[in-house]
């Protein structure tokens, strides 16, 4: 009856971490000083451009309790968002504020 339980239970939970792993993270708020306020969606990154969550974690980016600010000049020299957002990966940072900017 376990072998049973066992065979039944486990592909489920593969399956589950699969889709959570796919996608997870959500939406993520970054409050700026003298800015509005960035949202960063795990969703429209992973699934939708078909990023991998390596792609950033731990390289980029890292926990939340480890974030650093970061400044536009920074970004626009290819750190933080700046590392895709360059204009050959993905849009440029210079002068498209309100794609990232609400």
């Amino acid at each position: 009856m376990s072998k049973v339980i066992v065979c039944g239970v486990l592909p489920v939970m593969v399956f589950a971490a699969t889709v959570w792993g796919a996608v997870g993270g959500g939406d993520i708020t970054f409050s700026l000083t003298g800015a509005s306020n960035v949202i960063f969606s795990h969703d429209a990154h992973v699934t939708k451009h078909k990023q991998k969550c390596g792609e950033c974690h731990y390289r980029i980016y890292t926990t939340i309790a480890q974030r650093k600010d970061v400044t536009m000049a920074q970004m626009q020299n290819g750190q933080s968002c700046g590392a895709c957002h360059n204009g050959q990966r993905a849009f440029d940072v210079k002068g498209t504020c309100n794609k990232c900017h609400s």
